[in-house]
């Protein structure tokens, strides 16, 4: 099974260390890049966006949103598959999220490994954009 080519958006550093951790121990997922707010995950994924299968956003970022994250994305003419992982996935901003062309909206207080589980089954299903 390749590995999913991943790119996260999480503005604190140790969710950010901690996170890559456990998914590339845990699910088939290499991370290739991060970034720490919109302005940063933009640049990055304009450059890289074909680089990569697999984009995980935080909602809340210092500077910038994740929203705004998930709706340049979506203008964006090469896909990947993008979800979110955030403390404040409510019924809300799930709908929010998925409106703006999110794949899928995991709550990282009690969802991770349903996340896990999404990763090893993209990776399985070979569903890449």
């Amino acid at each position: 099974m390749t590995p999913l080519k991943t790119f996260l958006v999480e503005d604190s550093p140790v969710i950010r260390e901690n996170l890559i951790a456990t998914l590339e121990e845990m699910a088939p997922v290499s991370v290739i890049g991060s970034a720490g707010d919109e302005a940063q995950a933009r640049e990055w994924l304009a450059t890289h966006r074909e680089q990569c299968d697999l984009v995980i956003i935080d909602i809340f970022l210092r500077k910038g949103s994740g929203l705004g994250v998930l709706q340049w994305l979506g203008e964006q003419p090469q896909r990947c598959k993008r979800v979110v992982l955030s403390n404040f996935a409510t019924p809300d901003i799930r709908r929010r999220c998925l409106g703006l062309g999110a794949d899928g909206v995991f709550d990282k207080s009690g969802e991770i490994d349903a996340l896990i589980d999404y990763c090893r089954q993209l990776a399985e299903d070979g569903v890449m954009p």
